[in-house]
């Protein structure tokens, strides 16, 4: 090959040129196609709530945290010989405030999660 067709081979094509330029232009009216839909998409969203319309403190003040325990019901005993209930069957368990104050705490030695790398309790 001469340097001659290495010139030739290395000279701007004006097709690719005009392929760049429409890329660029492309992607110029993808840009303002997304601003003019955001545009669009905002001018139909209802307005923000105005001051009087802002949640008011209860007269009370402000509500506080309740610290308590919580006691679940007890699951059935199955009867001997009787099949266990699956969780459809249970329904939905409810909780009753506790009579102990003490914060339930895991045992000694434990980590307290499954799979929490500790030894465990021995």
């Amino acid at each position: 090959m001469s340097t001659v067709s290495m010139q030739q081979l290395a000279a701007p094509s004006g097709l690719m040129s005009l392929a760049l330029f429409l890329v660029a232009v492309a992607v110029l009216a993808m840009l303002a196609g997304g601003f003019w839909l955001g545009n669009r998409v905002k001018y139909h969203e209802s307005d923000r709530p105005r001051p009087e319309e802002q949640p008011k403190l209860p007269p009370e003040g402000p509500v506080r945290e309740v610290l308590e325990n919580r006691e679940s019901e007890e699951i059935p005993q199955v009867p001997k010989g009787g099949r266990p209930l699956t969780p459809y069957e249970l329904g939905n368990q409810q909780t009753r405030p506790s009579t102990s104050k003490d914060r339930p705490r895991w045992s000694k030695g434990s980590s307290g999660s499954f799979g929490g790398g500790g030894l465990g309790a021995h």
